[in-house]
């Protein structure tokens, strides 16, 4: 989504400046994500010029939702390595981003809720559908099992903090 239309139900509880809010978290995720390479799934234009000036690559495509965008960056992506770390915009506090090392199989790191996935780790080898949306902890847990592959559950990350509520804001 477009910085403009992004986070509804900020804009929804009142908060004024989320415009602001969502590059200032989405920096914050690509810079935690050093020293790994930086790939943006986008659609919008001015997602795509802020991922380019943060000296991220970016990845269009002509999807319709979260989940297409992300599996087609994933198929994109599967020849060039071997695992890839998916992580949203708005994880609160995402220092040590760059630095982390799955175990083997599928990692989901869930929100603070433990429904969402903010962090999603996996090989690229795999014919993996993707549910982000409501409860996708969960059915990324079933889609890992559906393919025979471990499945890691993180309930307790410093990761599992975003910011989609007015309250996630002030905690």
């Amino acid at each position: 989504k477009g910085f403009s239309v992004a986070k509804s139900r900020l804009r929804q509880g009142g908060i004024e400046g989320v415009d602001d809010v969502v590059r200032t978290l989405a920096l914050g995720v690509l810079q935690a994500s050093r020293p790994r390479p930086l790939f943006v799934a986008c659609e919008s234009p001015d997602v795509a010029s802020f991922a380019l000036a943060c000296g991220a690559e970016v990845i269009t495509s002509r999807a319709h939702g979260l989940n297409e965008a992300v599996a087609h960056a994933y198929r994109r992506l599967s020849g060039q390595f071997e695992h890839l770390l998916i992580a949203h915009g708005d994880i609160r506090d995402p220092r040590g981003l760059g630095d982390y090392h799955p175990r083997d199989g599928v990692t989901v790191i869930t929100d603070a809720r433990r429904s969402g996935t903010n962090v999603l780790a996996l090989p690229t080898d795999l014919d993996f559908t993707f549910h982000f949306g409501h409860e996708s902890a969960a059915a990324h847990q079933r889609e890992a099992q559906r393919l025979g592959i471990d499945v890691h559950m993180d309930y307790e990350s410093p990761w599992r903090f975003d910011v989609d509520e007015p309250r996630d804001l002030s905690a």
